[in-house]
């Protein structure tokens, strides 16, 4: 299971969904659910790794979204890695599930009770250069 997100550090507006998997098909659907999610007259500008998943020549990116790509071993350029060390130190770390069901019920109870709240997000993700 991935969680797979998408943050505006100066709003603190996140999309996000659960994925069986982690490749170019599941990027391409968090980017179309960001664009759907846009004003119509807004673009965004998603910061990125260099997954392969990221990279792949055959990504489709939605018009109203442009990719930067962070150069090699840089996560503390990544606004969003903060968020995973949040939800890891509180949510996700040290515990016991029963089975994959419960796993995802609590990926979406903790998501939605951190990333649904835009104050928490700005503080998480707040970056001088977004």
């Amino acid at each position: 299971m991935y969680v797979a997100t998408a943050v505006c550090p100066r709003s603190g507006q996140a999309e996000g969904m659960i994925l069986p998997f982690l490749n170019s098909q599941g990027v391409e659907i968090l980017l179309k659910q960001v664009s759907q999610s846009l004003p119509a007259s807004s673009h965004a500008l998603l910061i990125l790794d260099r997954a392969s998943y990221h990279t792949s020549k055959t990504l489709k990116v939605p018009s109203n979204i442009h990719l930067l790509f962070l150069p090699p071993y840089s996560p503390e350029l990544n606004p969003v890695e903060n968020l995973w060390h949040y939800l890891c130190s509180h949510f996700w770390s040290n515990r016991i599930y029963r089975g994959y069901k419960e796993l995802e019920k609590m990926a979406i109870a903790s998501w939605r009770k951190v990333c649904l709240e835009e104050k928490r997000m700005k503080s998480l993700c707040a970056v001088s250069y977004a």
